[in-house]
């Protein structure tokens, strides 16, 4: 199983790049199924289901959000009614949407996706390491394959997540930095990891924003309202390879840049 997790897609920029690249990309490398991290699709902050079934259009199967879940009023509404989006699970439970998203191949199988949310320097939830263990345990069993999006600041965090779920789930890939890391690993049990996938999106921006605006507001302290970049676009990503078992066999970055 080729499993292909592309980092946060960052407003129109990135759902073209994913819409001009993806298919490719998934013959080129043989890939079976496609899960995306989409908080930042509509804008570059938030999603609405409409763009949601934009980006399945082009290939994608599951979703996962982060911190900027409720910025969109429609998504707040319309969470309930998508089934191939996980929010973040540590959220609060009276919060709409779950925490996991599964799908079922059609020899019963099960791929999974969790999605949780750091909690250094973000916004306070529950403990996203307890919250992990109760998904994995209301998992239906046919589950084989188990991909958790770590949405978070810390590098650490994110990799104490990994160490926590190695050989309970297939991967741990972490998203929120836009900057995708060189540490992509297999640990000792069985589980892939790498620090932050990146992001797909402008690519002469910072984090997807236009650097004018960042540096403006860093130097004044004045807040600005940001906007997305354009020009030129990147695709980040990794590829797993899962073993029938659902352990992982290997995982490698993937980047393209698209010069416009």
């Amino acid at each position: 199983m080729n499993i292909l997790f592309l980092g946060d897609i960052v407003g129109r920029p990135g759902r073209h790049t994913v819409r001009d690249l993806l298919p490719s990309i998934v013959r080129e490398h043989a890939i079976d199924f496609v899960i995306a991290n989409a908080e930042n699709i509509a804008g570059g902050v938030g999603a609405t289901p409409a763009l949601v079934e934009e980006m399945r259009s082009y290939g994608i199967d599951l979703f996962t959000l982060g911190n900027h879940t409720w910025r969109k009023r429609e998504m707040v509404s319309g969470i309930d009614a998508l089934p191939t989006i996980a929010r973040p699970a540590n959220y609060p439970p009276s919060a709409p949407g779950a925490g996991t998203a599964v799908h079922r191949f059609p020899d019963g199988t099960c791929l999974a996706v969790i999605n949780l949310i750091g909690r250094i320097f973000m916004e306070p939830v529950d403990c996203p390491f307890l919250q992990a263990s109760r998904e994995l345990e209301a998992l239906p069993p046919e589950t084989t394959y188990i991909i958790v999006d770590m949405h978070a600041e810390a590098t650490s965090e994110k990799a104490a997540m990994a160490w926590h779920l190695d050989g309970r789930c297939t991967a741990v890939i972490g998203t929120h930095t836009h900057v995708q890391t060189a540490d992509e690993r297999v640990l000792p049990k069985g589980t892939a990891f790498i620090s932050d996938a990146g992001m797909c999106g402008p690519y002469n921006s910072i984090l997807g924003v236009e650097k004018e605006r960042v540096i403006e507001k860093l130097i004044t302290g004045i807040p600005l309202k940001w906007e997305v970049a354009t020009g030129p676009t990147q695709l980040n990503g990794v590829i797993i390879e899962a073993a029938p078992s659902g352990k992982a066999r290997s995982i490698r970055r993937i980047r393209k840049v698209e010069h416009q």
